[in-house]
């Protein structure tokens, strides 16, 4: 059995206490019943209890979430399209250049991104009135452009190793190829689809700079309403709310492990 050094096993101590003390900091303090988020009082609920009645914080929840909803679906249907032309369609014309239509917002800064969909929409307005003004249309549009660059690399790779034979032998047995793609192609590529939804999702509840150039009155996104408050201070009930996100991340990573564990098990039997 390998064993590992000293200075191994003190770096690994120091990276994930790099990584996670902040975060356990946060957690620690939510509980916390002073206003003063870097003095401990007496542990506490009441910030908790304040999140929920703050209706400018809940309502900057619902617009994040609902943002990041439709941007994932759509990116994903987008992204799936988009690597099935690139990788079943073969050679065609303008191939290059499609390619690198939908990879471009990968290297391209949020700040130019946000820039020149804001320039598109003002132009796109004054041309056809439309958008009438910027709010949660014109955000997920943007995100959805980011997002479906992500989705198209992620199902990409998994079409790329994709087993051709079984969808050749079910239409050799008869089946119309949109029964196969349904049947067949759809649940072999699943976890790819997931993937990609749940980092689309993230990417655009995560999102500041794109939304803070298209976003309008009614449309203050999370990262937003964090970020400007920020400025006078961080509020106790922005810990709180970090530690829910906290808690259903670390919840739903333990129910995939344990999933996880439990297939891996049944492999073995």
């Amino acid at each position: 059995m390998r064993r590992f050094s000293t200075v191994t096993i003190l770096g690994l101590i120091l990276g994930y206490a790099f990584l996670y003390l902040p975060i356990l900091t946060v957690v620690a303090f939510s509980f916390n019943e002073s206003k003063l988020v870097t003095t401990w009082s007496q542990f506490s609920l009441k910030w908790y209890v304040s999140l929920w009645n703050n209706e400018g914080l809940l309502s900057s929840i619902l617009t994040s979430f609902h943002i990041a909803a439709v941007t994932a679906t759509v990116a994903v249907i987008l992204g799936t399209l988009s690597a099935l032309i690139m990788v079943r369609f073969g050679k065609f014309k303008g191939r290059t250049l499609f390619s690198g239509l939908i990879s471009a917002p990968l290297i391209m800064p949020d700040i130019i991104t946000g820039l020149a969909m804001l320039m598109l929409f003002v132009a796109t307005e004054q041309l056809i009135g439309w958008p009438s003004h910027r709010g949660i249309l014109t955000i997920t549009i943007a995100h959805i452009t980011l997002a479906t660059a992500y989705a198209y690399l992620v199902v990409k790779a998994r079409l790329q190793d994709f087993d051709v034979s079984l969808e050749e032998a079910a239409l050799d047995l008869g089946a119309k190829p949109f029964k196969v793609f349904m049947i067949i192609t759809l649940p072999l590529i699943g976890p790819s689809l997931v993937s990609s939804w749940l980092l689309s999702f993230a990417l655009s509840l995560d999102d500041l700079v794109i939304a803070s150039f298209l976003s309008g009155p009614g449309s203050t996104t999370l990262p937003m309403l964090i970020f400007s408050s920020i400025r006078l201070g961080v509020s106790p009930e922005i810990n709180a709310l970090a530690t829910i996100i906290v808690g259903i991340i670390s919840l739903a990573v333990l129910i995939a492990g344990i999933i996880i564990y439990h297939q891996q098990k049944k492999k073995r039997y």
